[in-house]
Order: C-alpha cells, then structure tokens, then sequence
C-alpha cells in the first residue's frame, strides 16, 4: 500500500468515525436528519454504520476484502446522501461533501482490490 492510499485511508475513516459519532449524539444531527425528511432511525442507522465503515477501513490493513468491502459501502452510502441533499435542494457548497466522499471512497475500493490481485 502506498503512502498516499495509506494517508487517504486513515484520514476517511477518521472523519466517518467522528461524524458517525456525530450521527449518535449530536442535537445538530438530530435537527439536519429532521430537515432531510427522514426519521430519527435513519440517523442511528447512518451514524451505526458509518462507525462500522470506519472499522472496516483500518481493518482494510489487514484484511484488504474487508477495506474494500468497507469502503464500497460508504462510497454508496455517500451517493444516498448526495441524492437527499440534491432532493431537499440543498446548495452545491451543502452537497460537495456527500459527493466528494463518494469518489474518495470508490477510489479507496478500487484500490483496496489491486491490493487483492497483487495477494
């Protein structure tokens, strides 16, 4: 693994185990899921999973199916929200985040399975 793909790495699952946290016990949170439309489950579930994700990406060290199935998954979780946030008409400064995680994190996966082929 390169130092770049390694940096990229840890830098995402840092920032999806602070926001997942976020997702948990934030009063913002709480409020911006209420602005999405969607219900207070669905901003456990996201926080749940985005602490799990995070797991999975620096568990991607060892075990890289792990990483790229870890990333795969947030990478779909952040095109859903880019989706929400263009459905709520949200601004293009609102939505950036959702998308460029999204291309972050396929790039990760995509990544993570040429470390699988080289195995």
């Amino acid at each position: 693994m390169s130092v770049l793909f390694q940096s990229l790495l840890v830098v995402n699952a840092v920032f999806f185990l602070f926001y997942g946290f976020q997702c948990l016990v934030s009063r913002y949170m709480v409020e911006e899921f209420s602005r999405y439309g969607l219900p207070d489950s669905q901003r456990l579930l996201t926080g749940t999973l985005q602490i799990l994700g995070s797991a999975g990406l620096f568990t991607g060290f060892i075990f890289p199916l792990i990483g790229a199935l870890a990333s795969a998954g947030l990478s779909f979780m952040m095109l859903v929200a880019f989706i929400v946030r263009i459905k709520i008409r949200d601004g293009f400064f609102q939505s950036a985040p959702s998308l460029i995680f999204m291309v972050l994190n396929a790039y990760l996966s995509i990544m993570f399975i040429g470390v699988l082929n080289k195995l």
